[in-house]
């Protein structure tokens, strides 16, 4: 019997599980619930919040190859359960990604949230679209000054979401700036608030601080 985790569990892999005491549990997983072969809500609400990504390729000669994508969130979209797309903007020149995905359409992402401490991983393929210019429409941005020269379909044909080991805490510039800034209108606010207290009150009665 194949499981979806086969993609990554070859027979060395898993030989080398039974070798350090992991496999039993492994084939448990398989056989209860397995890996997911499709994007779920859940999973397409992480994929929609993520303004970087992984997209790991391999050549004809099978050297891999890691590459860092990224975008305003949303960037990242799900066009169905089986296919995730993304704009492929201008920039760098080196084109290895392209070059691998001609000659080899398997590849993974890799995509971490760092605050909630979760990383998922999806195998698949990914082929390359220059000549489709609604779907590129689609796929760009709003609202986002890079010029996209074409687009990336990544097609899912299994996922795992990991455990947090190991993953370092880490915030959103964006997010912390916005919870200092609702910090400091409390402040102000409650300061505000004080002063007017302190106006209206009778001075024999204030407490000074």
């Amino acid at each position: 019997m194949t499981y979806p985790s086969d993609i990554a569990f070859t027979p060395t892999v898993k030989s080398i599980q039974a070798r350090e005491g992991s496999r039993r549990a492994y084939a448990r997983m398989e056989e209860e619930h397995s890996w997911r072969t499709s994007v779920t809500p859940d999973i397409e609400a992480f994929i929609a919040q993520q303004t970087s990504v992984f997209l790991a390729t391999a050549n004809r000669e099978m050297q891999p190859y890691i590459q860092h994508r990224g975008g305003p969130a949303g960037f990242l979209k799900t066009l169905d359960e089986a296919t995730i797309g993304f704009a492929d903007f201008s920039g760098n020149r080196q084109y290895v990604t392209i070059g691998n995905l001609a000659d080899n359409p398997r590849a993974c992402l890799f995509l971490i949230d760092y605050s909630r401490r979760r990383r998922v991983k999806i195998w698949g393929t990914a082929r390359v679209v220059e000549d489709d210019a609604e779907l590129i429409s689609r796929l760009a941005p709003k609202d986002y000054s890079a010029r996209v020269e074409r687009a990336i379909l990544f097609s899912v044909l299994a996922l795992d979401v990991n455990c947090p080991s190991h993953i370092p805490q880490r915030f959103e510039a964006a997010d912390v700036a916005a919870a200092l800034a609702e910090r400091d209108a409390r402040i102000a606010a409650l300061e505000a608030q004080l002063h007017e207290l302190r106006a209206n009150a009778n001075p024999s009665a204030i407490i000074p601080i």
